[in-house]
């Protein structure tokens, strides 16, 4: 059984950062991609950002140049750097593991991430 624990978030004004952390536990292929997602309030998941075991990262297109996913492949942990906040990421954030292989998926159990002055 896979485990993702998060940690981070909070309130935050407009302009400010945060730092999301994630730590994978459990059987755990090497192959994977990790992954950052939010849903905003009556809004559907969206991915953030995508990290694959290779080093391969992707972004939406809405936080592109002030978003940055770093992993760590020994420890199993996945960050995301969130500079330059804006309104609009108030979210909840939830961490993601994907193993291609099998179609696995894993989940964090989310945090919520609020930007308001």
């Amino acid at each position: 059984q896979v485990q993702l624990v998060e940690s981070g978030g909070g309130l935050v004004q407009p302009g400010g950062s945060l730092r999301l952390s994630c730590a994978a536990s459990g059987n755990i292929f090497s192959i994977n991609t990790m992954a950052w997602h939010r849903q905003a309030p009556g809004k559907e998941r969206e991915l953030v950002a995508s990290t694959t075991s290779g080093g391969r990262t992707n972004y939406a297109d809405s936080v592109k140049g002030r978003f940055t996913i770093s992993r760590d492949n020994p420890k199993n942990t996945v960050d995301l750097q969130m500079n330059n906040l804006k309104p609009e990421d108030t979210a909840v954030y939830y961490c993601n593991l994907d193993i291609p292989l099998s179609g696995q998926r894993y989940w964090g159990q989310g945090n919520q991430v609020t930007v308001s002055s």
